[in-house]
């Protein structure tokens, strides 16, 4: 179970992150986070982290063999 958590939670913070690099960008306009910079930082930092926990999470699910009910 730990390990599709992990591929959960990273799925969701790359697409967090992938959001908020585009408004930071300005790519992605309507925001108050459109244009900024700060956000141009924190979104690639926030999807790296999720790639992390998206590549661990699905190691340790193969590796225990999936979910067990």
């Amino acid at each position: 179970m730990k390990g599709w958590v992990s591929v959960v939670l990273g799925v969701l913070l790359v697409l967090v992150g992938l959001l908020w690099s585009l408004q930071g960008f300005d790519v992605m306009g309507g925001s108050a986070m459109s244009g900024k910079t700060m956000w141009a930082v924190i979104g690639p930092i926030v999807a790296v982290v999720g790639l992390v926990l998206l590549v661990l999470g699905g190691r340790w699910a193969r590796r225990t063999g999936g979910s067990r009910a």
